[in-house]
């Protein structure tokens, strides 16, 4: 089989929305998880952007909603969070955390965030995603769309994963399973964990998009579990991404390759359990 030289935007969409529509319950599960381990660095998001008493906010790539919720809070009931998200099932855990926490202030929709222009114009105080931008195949076209959602002033807020090195609870499965399933490197444009985490890149971007005031700052986010094994257990289960990179092996080579990133991965146990490294990029604009 020839290996295609152009990347598909349209066939990786349609991937990333099944692996999110079959994800969306484990995530939804590991949510408490998830927020202590990205609770840090979006919190500095959420202060970077400005959300108050009263903000309006759009939440892009919201998945299960655990940072739309923490938005909600911070906006009152005076304010409004509209998560979106690609995905209508992940979605709807973020419909029903919210009505379970009384934050009558959160509405969801489904919506590319590719699509953000369907919006009215220069309705929002803030729009945030939280590694959400790194998987657009067009992230001009999803700023360009962020932007034109904003009021003027408002301010755009982004978390992404920096370099490989540094996010090697990550990169390390990506690095096994990409060389049992021989898999060439990233098609030219094509997008992915690692795409705005080099030196300058991210706020390039921004820059690009003709945002102004642009900060990143690095947030160390260490993923803390009491082993590998369960590292591994979270990515199996919400880690649509590294299956899709797996649909090439059999039943017997994907369970060698698991068992190939656990013991990889044991070289970060210590006595206090499971510390993966993981570097977070904050990241702010001004409209």
């Amino acid at each position: 089989m020839s290996t295609p030289t152009v990347f598909d935007p349209l066939k990786f969409k349609a991937a990333t929305r099944a692996q999110w529509e079959n994800a969306a319950e484990p995530w939804h599960r590991w949510g408490p998880f998830l927020g202590e381990w990205l609770g840090p660095a979006t919190e500095r998001m959420l202060d970077l952007v400005g959300i108050q008493i009263g903000s309006r906010v759009l939440d892009v790539a919201a998945g299960a909603g655990e940072q739309t919720l923490r938005a909600a809070h911070r906006v009152g009931p005076g304010g409004h969070v509209l998560a979106t998200d690609v995905s209508p099932a992940i979605l709807e855990y973020a419909a029903v955390a919210a009505r379970e926490a009384g934050l009558s202030q959160v509405a969801t929709r489904e919506l590319d965030g590719e699509m953000l222009a369907e919006l009215p114009g220069e309705t929002f105080d803030a729009v945030i995603s939280r590694v959400g931008l790194i998987y657009f195949p067009d992230q001009q076209k999803a700023l360009a769309g962020m932007k034109h959602a904003l009021k003027p002033g408002g301010r755009i807020g982004a978390i992404v994963y920096s370099t490989p090195q540094n996010n090697a609870f990550f990169s390390t499965p990506v690095a096994i399973i990409r060389r049992r399933a021989n898999l060439p490197p990233p098609l030219p444009g094509q997008p992915g964990p690692f795409s705005l985490g080099a030196d300058g890149v991210l706020a390039a971007a921004l820059e690009r998009a003709g945002l102004r005031d642009v900060i990143v700052e690095k947030v160390d986010a260490p993923v803390r579990l009491p082993s590998a094994a369960e590292c591994v257990r979270f990515e199996r289960e919400s880690f649509g991404a590294l299956h899709q990179m797996m649909v090439s092996l059999s039943d017997a080579e994907r369970a060698d390759a698991w068992e190939e990133i656990e013991s990889e991965l044991k070289k970060f146990e210590g006595p206090g359990g499971f510390a993966g490294p993981c570097e977070m990029l904050v990241a702010m604009g001004v409209k």
